[in-house]
Parts: C-alpha cells; sequence; structure tokens
C-alpha cells in the first residue's frame, strides 16, 4: 500500500516538473517582472550583429494572437484591411496574418503589416515583392530608438514608381523560448519628408508596441 502510494506521488512529482519545464519559461518571458521579452533582428533564418533583445509593451506572438494587438496605440487610430490578394496566402501560407491602417491626430498614415508563421517560406524581403511590380528600390540598416532607452534595428525600404513614393521599416521578431515562431514586423507609409522625418514618425509608433531594447 505505502509503495502503491509512493508510486502516486513520484507520478505527479515527475508531470508537476514536466509542465514546469514547458510553461515555466513562458511565465518568466523575457524580464523578471514578466514583461513579455523578445528577440528582434533584420534576418529570419539567421543571428546578425544587428540582434537586440526588446521589450514589449505587449504580447507580439503567435500563442497572444498578432490581432490582439490594439487598434488605438496611443494617439495612432487603427482600421483591419483584410488582404484581399489569395496569392498571399497561397505563396507564403502564414499561420496569422494581420494587416492594419492607423493615422494619427496629424494625418500621417501607417500601414503595419504582421506575418506570424514557423515555415521559413512565409517570409522573403519585401523589396522583391516591389522589384517585381516595377518600382525602383533603395535599401538600408535602421536603427529606431525606443523611449526607455536601446534601439530597435530593421531595414528601411524607400520605393519609387511614377509619382508614388512609399517608405517602410521592418524586421523579424522571435520569442527567446521558440525562436522558430517568427514575425515580421512592417511599417509602411507614404515618404513624409526626409528619411529623418519617417524614422521619427516610426519611433513614435514603435514606442506604443516597444519599451526597450538591450
Amino acid at each position: 500500500m505505502q509503495n502503491s502510494a509512493l508510486g502516486r506521488f513520484i507520478a505527479v512529482a515527475v508531470l508537476a516538473a514536466v509542465a514546469l519545464g514547458v510553461y515555466l519559461p513562458r511565465l518568466l518571458a523575457g524580464s523578471g517582472s514578466g514583461e513579455p521579452e523578445y528577440w528582434a533582428d533584420i534576418d529570419y533564418w539567421q543571428t546578425t550583429n544587428r540582434r537586440q533583445t526588446v521589450i514589449a509593451q505587449m504580447p507580439i506572438d503567435m500563442v497572444a494572437g498578432l490581432d490582439t494587438i490594439p487598434l488605438e496605440l496611443g494617439n495612432w487610430r487603427g482600421e483591419d484591411v483584410p488582404q484581399t490578394n489569395v496569392e498571399v496566402f497561397i505563396l507564403l501560407e502564414p499561420e496569422q496574418y494581420v494587416q492594419r491602417r492607423y493615422q494619427d491626430d496629424a494625418g500621417h498614415i501607417i500601414w503595419l503589416t504582421l506575418i506570424g508563421s514557423h515555415k521559413s517560406r512565409s517570409f522573403h524581403a519585401p523589396d522583391l515583392c516591389y522589384d517585381a511590380d516595377g518600382w525602383l528600390t533603395d535599401m538600408a540598416s535602421r536603427a529606431i530608438s525606443l523611449p526607455e532607452g536601446g534601439e530597435i534595428f530593421g531595414l528601411l525600404l524607400d520605393a519609387e514608381k511614377g509619382d508614388v513614393r512609399q517608405r517602410s521599416f521592418y524586421f523579424y521578431l522571435m520569442p527567446p523560448d521558440d525562436p522558430t515562431g517568427v514575425t515580421l514586423v512592417r511599417l509602411t507609409s507614404p515618404q513624409y519628408g526626409s528619411e529623418n522625418d519617417s524614422a521619427e514618425l516610426y519611433r513614435d509608433f514603435l514606442s506604443q508596441l516597444f519599451r526597450k531594447a538591450a
């Protein structure tokens, strides 16, 4: 009888240890205060010297759901804009896809695109799509400062086609406990002024999503 009770106790203890091993990293993900922490990088299939650890204002991952990001972010108000090009889903096969249009009090517009997946085919550099559609592009690495310190590195893309000019800033986000669960974060806007003007606009928007980087 005692051996049976001891056996049950050991089995329960083993199951508890396994559960802690699986769920504790998520509960304690990032900072000791339980704030959402991620790796941010300019590439998704290899680590670069631009990788930073960033603390988010809210969960931004597939576990929480990319569509749970608020439609109101500071003075930015957004609306969901469904992707009507079915080829996007056929070619990329994303697990989660979010496309939104945000506007601030001054009338500036930023399109937020989030693509979440565990498959590499879901991601490619946005300049490939621009080039294939006849846009002229120029791309360079850029750092955007965060409100409580540090910078988030991304790729800044200028695109021009006829009289239309767009600018995009994008990077990849990965939870440390699930590095294959990648989220592409892309901001797209008209080219407001200089590159520095756009960077300041993106800084304001990103500060609603991320607190700091290290």
